[in-house]
C-alpha cells in the first residue's frame, strides 16, 4: 500500500488523498515551522515570557 510498491495503481482516488494528505501535513509543517521560528526570534530578542 506504498507508493513505491510495485501494485500501486495510480487513479483518481489516490491522487486525491494523497494530494489531500501531502496539503494537510504542509500546512501542519508551516504552523510548526513558524512557532519555532517565531519562539527562536523571541527569546533571542528578550522578548520572552515573564515570571511573576
Amino acid at each position: 500500500m506504498f507508493p513505491f510498491n510495485f501494485e500501486w495503481m495510480w487513479d483518481m482516488s489516490h491522487i486525491v488523498f494523497m494530494g489531500g494528505l501531502w496539503y494537510a501535513l504542509g500546512i501542519l509543517g508551516a504552523g510548526m515551522t513558524f512557532c519555532v521560528v517565531k519562539a527562536i526570534l523571541d527569546t533571542a530578542n528578550g522578548k520572552g515570557g515573564h515570571h511573576h
